[in-house]
């Protein structure tokens, strides 16, 4: 991961191969730091700024060579659009573009001026966050198994500083890119779990990789067996495993920040399904391979626990990862099997593919019936219906805590982590009715994010509830701002936010 660090000092006299300025739209003439600039380098930012060539528009990065009149090699003027509608999440996305940017163009060592807060609103601690987030996030590749070219060297970004004019704001920026580089390692977490392969990260190896996070975070983590799970009566998860040779795991990692009042908890709970074939009722070959990313919903849980266990809010937090293969062996669970969960609810699989909601069903049992836990967040890629309705751009949101369901919309919109709740009227829950047994696993086409919500929903008796379906936001095809291609980390951010917000709450 690239080194970010800030400093004091004039950034003209940065040794950098490129210093980044911050502009807004409208710039008519440069002034402060540009001025300096256009003066010693004869007039060329004033030329830019006439021929159109740089108007301040977010979209815009244009660079020019410093020809040695100053330290930095080459100047880079970053658009940032209209000066009223500026914010931290805006830096974010900019500093994650400027850093492809140079990065694509061979640049190792960037130096940036910093933004004041009179100037932005934006506090220097912000300022340095959202430098050090939307940097490290942007600059994220998953190249473990291309083999390097000699002819061609990986490009790669080694160190930003920031450079302060003035000491004062030091300790306040130093404080924000410390925080954004350890949201950006929580993500990075995820990320990497999400992008390997599922020969590798199998339910065993989710759990080593928990546990290597739980311990360098300082946090206790239970790691319950198959065995664990028959004394428990978890039929729901036995059966999702029954078609699979590599055994289940239940991963609990805890967070203990106020163990004097228990009923101060929240339990983050991700679907970890490490392979997908559907069992049974087996997906069509195009497109499966994506189905290694089938425990994003886990590997999320994986991510923020890691920041968690440094930002020691105070509530106690639960991250909870049931960890299973989806496969069609001859042990396999069948269409029309029933199976009894945790809870002692009777299910009717009526399709094995929809097999995510059965794992999470006796996850949630456990943890209220043995945690004591309250609160429960669930991340899943639950379903493809979700896809349809919302597309690549937003999480679903379904809760029948509404207070639970606001929080988590909250701490979504403060990360810039798009979420939009969808409902889960009564009527909706006619359709996952069994013939059989007390539910039914899938409820048809119709509504099908709703359904499959709801059947999480029959498990969470005790404790508030809301649901996170992030089937089509766990990946994208294309980089933009500070989301590449590949795993995108949603929603280890907002899980971190809503923790702290509810801890500075109680």
């Amino acid at each position: 991961m690239v080194s970010i660090n800030v400093s004091q000092g004039d950034a003209l006299e940065n040794d950098s191969s490129a210093l980044v300025i911050h502009a807004f739209e409208g710039i008519t003439k440069p002034d402060g730091i540009l001025s300096t600039i256009d003066s010693l380098l004869s007039g060329v930012v004033n030329s830019l700024i006439k021929d159109g060539e740089f108007t301040g528009k977010s979209t815009e990065i244009v660079r020019f060579p410093t020809l040695g009149k100053i330290k930095p090699s080459r100047v880079v003027l970053s658009g940032l659009g209209k000066k009223e509608s500026i914010n931290s999440l805006k830096i974010k996305e900019k500093s994650a573009e400027v850093a492809r940017y140079l990065r694509n163009i061979g640049v190792t060592n960037i130096s940036i001026a910093l933004l004041s807060e009179s100037d932005t609103g934006i506090s220097e601690e912000s300022f340095g966050q959202s430098v050090a987030m939307g940097s490290s996030m942007g600059l994220y590749q998953f190249k473990k198994y291309k083999s390097p070219k000699a002819n061609n060297p990986e490009k790669s970004v080694e160190s930003i500083s920031i450079i302060s004019p003035t000491g004062s704001s030091l300790p306040d920026l130093k404080r924000g890119v410390e925080k954004g580089i350890l949201l950006s390692n929580a993500v990075e977490i995820t990320r990497n779990l999400v992008n390997e392969p599922a020969n590798v990260v199998t339910p065993s190896q989710m759990a080593n990789i928990a546990s290597e996070t739980a311990n360098a975070a300082g946090l206790p983590i239970t790691i319950l067996e198959k065995d664990d799970m028959v004394k428990h009566k978890m039929g729901a998860m036995l059966g999702v495993t029954a078609g699979s040779a590599q055994p289940p795991k239940l991963i609990l990692i805890e967070h203990k920040g106020d163990p004097e009042n228990p009923d101060n908890n929240i339990a983050l709970v991700g679907k970890g399904i490490t392979f997908d074939t559907g069992g049974i009722s087996l997906k069509q070959a195009a497109g499966m391979g994506d189905m290694k990313g089938d425990m994003s919903g886990g590997a999320s849980v994986i991510g923020a626990m890691h920041a968690i266990g440094t930002i020691k809010p105070k509530i106690n937090v639960l991250g909870v990862i049931p960890a299973v293969e989806n496969m069609p062996g001859s042990n396999a669970q069948r269409p029309g099997d029933i199976v009894t969960a945790m809870n002692g609810k009777t299910i009717e699989v009526e399709n094995t593919d929809a097999e995510g909601r059965l794992v999470l069903a006796d996850a949630i049992s456990y943890i209220i019936q043995e945690k004591g836990t309250k609160r429960v967040v669930d991340i899943a890629t639950l379903t493809g219906a979700m896809v349809i309705a919302l597309g690549h751009v937003t999480t679903g949101v379904f809760g029948k805590t509404q207070s639970l369901v606001d929080e988590v919309l909250k701490a979504s919109k403060t990360v810039g982590e798009k979420m939009w709740q969808l409902p889960i009227f009564d009527e909706y829950k006619e359709q996952n009715r069994s013939d059989w047994a007390d539910v039914k696993n899938t409820g048809g086409r119709p509504a099908g994010s709703i359904t499959a919500a709801l059947f999480i929903g029959e498990f969470t008796d005790g404790a508030d509830w809301a649901h996170l379906d992030i089937a089509g936001t766990n990946m994208a095809s294309k980089a933009k701002g500070h989301i590449v291609k590949g795993a995108t980390g949603v929603p280890v951010l907002s899980l971190v936010q809503l923790v702290e917000n509810l801890a500075e709450a109680t």
